[in-house]
């Protein structure tokens, strides 16, 4: 019987657990027995390892998070990181690896391929950010809880005439934002792909003002970059193994400028880890089932540094360097939607 490892790494997502739920089920029967490493890369790194059977996956269908646990740990940051990892993967008798994470994480198993490691990648990540796949786990759920909570600042915004800011993930692309505004009706969208300018928000803020619409939602991905500001708004500067600094605050810092030249309170939501969080939709459900189970096939085949990836109805495999290449921004012709109902 071969043996597969699979790991989950990054900021968690609903679905995760589906994606494990599937590879566990469909690989046992095919014949593949499964082992989970525990904490992201720091599970191959120590021989941190879990078996898991098919009733250890039974009933988390429907679980948020990952039941292997997650971190951000890079391999390659860590002294001796990859020969322990190969190492390891050989004590285990793994035959080859399943990584389910983001950029960072299916960056790792890319690389790791140079050194002779059979793996195949799951995206996953709300921002939707990976190229090469239309959808990746996490992305349909994030999006419900930034929608329901946009249909519910409406309320309060509406009742106290104010104009209510809400943040959102997104460092680099803006597809929690775009889509998030479109369905939960905010009257303004930022989004990372294009700089915004305070005093234009100020001027739609206004022009509904005139209409007589004493409110005003407006929905900001973290990413979303002030034209005055020359760059991204950071809460933390130091950066993590990856390289990567903490976003956050640039919702408080238009509020501030929207309120120098505002009669109206204005007020900040960060929804912030409520996005991650939380049972999966029936939409990631079923991708994450229907990517586990590609990534068993996929792996059977002998097609390795690769990554699941839905394309339209059909789950293909696409190259991990292709898929890494770039982070996968809002298509511009979709911009139209920012502006489509000023």
């Amino acid at each position: 019987m071969l043996r597969a490892g699979v790991l989950t790494g990054g900021g968690d997502s609903p679905g995760i657990n589906a994606a494990l739920r599937s590879i566990v089920r469909f690989g046992f029967k095919k014949g593949v027995e499964t082992i989970g490493f525990l904490e992201g890369w720091r599970g191959p790194i120590e021989d941190l390892t879990q078996p898991l059977g098919i009733n250890d996956v039974s009933g988390i269908l429907t679980v948020g998070g990952t039941i292997l646990g997650s971190s951000r740990t890079n391999p390659f940051k860590v002294e001796g990181g990859v020969e322990r990892i190969i190492s390891n993967l050989e004590r285990e008798k793994i035959d080859f690896l399943i990584a389910i994470g983001g950029d960072d994480t299916l960056g790792v198993a890319h690389r790791l391929a140079e050194h002779g490691v059979k793996a195949v990648g799951i995206p996953q990540t709300i921002d939707n950010d990976i190229a090469m796949t239309d959808y990746a786990i996490g992305f349909a759920s994030a999006l419900e809880v930034i929608t329901d909570a946009l249909d519910r600042l409406h309320t309060t915004a509406f009742s106290h005439h104010r104009v209510l800011i809400l943040e959102v993930m997104g460092r680099d692309a803006g597809w929690l934002s775009l889509f998030g505004g479109v369905a939960g009706g905010a009257d303004v969208i930022l989004v990372p792909e294009r700089d915004f300018d305070v005093e234009e928000v100020h001027r739609k803020v206004l022009h509904r003002k005139a209409r007589g619409k004493h409110f005003s939602i407006v929905i900001i991905a973290e990413g979303a970059k002030p034209a005055e500001t020359n760059g991204q708004i950071v809460a933390e500067a130091e950066v993590d193994e990856f390289g990567h600094v903490r976003l956050g605050g640039v919702g408080q810092y238009l509020a501030n400028q929207l309120s120098q030249r505002l009669e109206m309170p204005v007020r900040v939501t960060n929804l912030a880890y409520l996005q991650r969080g939380g049972t999966p939709s029936p939409f990631d459900r079923i991708l994450a089932t229907r990517f586990g189970a590609a990534a068993i096939e996929f792996a059977l085949e002998g097609k390795f540094d690769v990554m699941t990836a839905v394309h339209g109805m059909k789950i293909e495999p696409v190259p991990l360097e292709e898929a890494l290449s770039q982070p996968r921004p809002v298509d511009p012709g979709l911009f139209y939607l920012l502006d489509l109902f000023e």
